[in-house]
């Protein structure tokens, strides 16, 4: 390995740490791995400007509100840091089915849909085929939910 790209993951593995550590603290907002890593990797702005999912380089990221997201290019990444709240997902990339219900549940990055220009991911097949039928209404629920939820831990919500 190179020296540049040796420093470059000692550079990642501290930053994932640091936002391990401060996601264990307490910020619940965002959907990510005990590493910091959002979306499981997948690049978030691909959903819109591919209209496929795809995943992310592990070596272009860009950290949003403690959370490290994967881009699979430079200008990708450049898109995302000008807007992040467009290519995000709502409901801190929670399953928005499990939002409407006042739960937090992982969101698939596998199951999504865009909505009026907003990502939305869902934690089943058929909880995503559920969801969709009714989008405008689910989402209505969903939002006036996650007000409640939004800084509260999954575990917590399950009680």
């Amino acid at each position: 390995m190179t020296t540049t790209l040796i420093r470059k993951l000692a550079i990642g593995t501290a930053l994932a740490l640091t936002l391990a550590t401060s996601a264990l603290a307490g910020g619940f907002d965002t959907n990510m791995s005990s590493t910091g890593l959002a979306l499981e990797g997948v690049d978030p702005v691909s959903y819109f400007v591919d209209g496929t999912p795809k995943d992310g380089d592990f070596q272009i990221t860009s950290v949003h509100d403690g959370a490290v997201y994967r881009f699979v290019s430079e200008e990708n990444k450049a898109k995302f840091e000008a807007e992040p709240a467009k290519y995000l997902p709502q409901y801190g990339g929670y399953c928005a089915m499990g939002a409407a219900m006042g739960m937090k549940l992982d969101g698939d990055p596998e199951l999504w849909k865009i909505v009026d220009g907003k990502l939305y991911l869902n934690v089943a097949p058929a909880i995503a085929e559920k969801w969709q039928a009714d989008a405008p209404n689910m989402i209505v629920q969903a939002d006036a939910k996650w007000a409640e939820i939004k800084d509260k831990s999954p575990a917590e919500l399950m009680q």
